[in-house]
């Protein structure tokens, strides 16, 4: 009976390595597919915004970019520089509401987002994508007019990088009129990476795998937490998001982009320096409920390394993302900046 009853649970315990073989192989293919979903489908928003820009060539690269013609009578022009992980798309909400004050508003994807050039491997950095602006602007023809910059999170950086240039006179610099950033990591010692943020961009060997594994359910759930709990975007809203992620199979370069966050602590003081230093008309624009850059730690320096500078705090329920939140409220305070001087 004994020996019966060692008979049958070798018998299960060979059935049980059977199946967990054929799970395993099952997986193999099954996981190698889902690795490979192709990206959704462009939204008619989405297509409307890509069509109505173009492509210029920087180093082998192409960068995609929008230039609206506006206000007649105007020759004021404002460059929008978006934040991580998003794209040019961000200022879509405040797009007509700028055209109808500036004669000029520009807007591009930085290299290794929206519908720009991923390439990988490659060492992405603040002080390309600041070269690529340049670059922009030297393409359309505006290498001798004033800038008014308009930045936000990772443009705030790549900003803060021009105004470093145009104040220290180098070749190529953009000749910048104004400057405005909005919650953005201007100061490392404030600024509060997400968790995944963290282990992305120190993740060595797992951050290749993690990108892989990235769908829009992680995408959506880690984004809606910088946004305040009464301005969540739409679920159409996080899919345009998405979308523009994962075109060009950005969401595999989203580690090597990271990087900038160790960036802007190795240079601290050349990009703080810059902002400390300038005589450029210089405003933020803040949604103090803002988790990376949080109230009122953040404010409360700024104010005291940057007193010179004005300030628009918007109401309480803002985040990160005060374009997309609070269009109407950060369109008012941009254009009350400008026109004050």
């Amino acid at each position: 009976m004994g020996q019966i009853l060692v008979d049958r649970r070798l018998t299960l315990s060979c059935r049980m390595k059977e199946l967990w073989v054929q799970v395993g192989l099952l997986s193999v293919p099954l996981l190698a597919v889902y690795l490979h979903i192709p990206p959704p489908k462009l939204s008619p928003a989405l297509l409307s915004w890509r069509s109505s820009g173009g492509y210029f060539t920087y180093k082998d690269q192409n960068i995609f970019y929008r230039d609206s013609t506006g206000a007649v009578g105007s020759s004021d022009i404002v460059v929008l520089l978006h934040g991580f992980p998003t794209s040019s798309y961000d200022w879509c909400k405040i797009w007509e509401g700028l055209t109808q004050r500036f004669h000029r508003v520009i807007a591009l994807d930085f290299v290794g987002f929206g519908f720009s050039d991923k390439p990988r491997p490659h060492r992405y950095s603040i002080f390309e994508q600041a070269s690529i602006v340049e670059g922009l602007v030297h393409h359309l023809g505006l290498r001798h007019q004033r800038i008014n910059l308009l930045s936000h999170d990772y443009g705030d950086t790549v900003a803060q990088e021009l105004l470093h240039r145009y104040e220290h006179n180098k070749t190529g610099s953009i000749l910048i009129n104004s400057l405005c950033l909005s919650n953005g990591g201007i100061f490392p010692e404030t600024h509060y990476p997400r968790f995944i943020q963290k282990i992305l961009k120190d993740g060595g060997l797992l951050s290749p795998v993690i990108t892989r594994l990235m769908n829009f359910f992680f995408f959506s759930r880690g984004l809606g937490a910088v946004f305040g709990p009464y301005t969540q975007p739409s679920q159409a809203e996080y899919w345009d998001m998405w979308t523009v992620v994962r075109t060009n199979d950005g969401n595999l370069v989203v580690d090597s982009l990271l990087q900038y966050i160790n960036q802007r602590k190795k240079h601290r003081d050349r990009w703080v320096g810059a902002l400390m230093s300038t005589s450029v008309p210089l405003h933020l624009i803040y949604g103090p409920l803002d988790p990376v850059n949080p109230h009122p730690e953040f404010l409360q320096l700024y104010k005291k390394v940057l007193p010179t500078s004005t300030v628009s705090v918007l109401d309480d329920h803002i985040s990160h993302y005060p374009q997309l939140e609070d269009p109407t409220g950060f369109l008012n305070a941009y254009l009350n900046f400008i026109n004050s001087f």
